[in-house]
């Protein structure tokens, strides 16, 4: 849990924001991003605070990737957007099966 926390000196531990703004499905801006597990022009597979996010699509491209912010952005055609939960116990190995499918 405390993977999910910026923690400033002299300040309370403040919960890192993620949100995902849309932009006419041409263009996604993604805050909150832990990592860029991998990508190609049809999807993007992020770890962000929340979890790991998966976005598939068309001609996807990184715009633009400020690690030290956690912040992605993606343009091209975007199809879905999928947040990958593990509600069945399973370990994230198998998470990253079904993904790759």
């Amino acid at each position: 849990m405390s993977d999910f926390y910026n923690t400033p000196s002299n300040s309370k531990p403040v919960l890192q924001e993620h949100d995902v703004i849309m932009r006419g499905r041409k263009l996604l801006d993604i805050t909150g991003v832990k990592q860029v597990e991998s990508f190609d022009n049809e999807e993007f597979l992020l770890e962000t605070v929340m979890g790991f996010l998966a976005i598939r699509g068309q001609n996807l491209q990184m715009k633009n990737l400020d690690v030290d912010k956690g912040v992605v952005s993606i343009k091209g055609r975007v199809f879905d957007l999928v947040y990958l939960d593990d509600h069945n116990g399973e370990k994230a190995k198998g998470l990253f099966s079904k993904l790759f499918r």
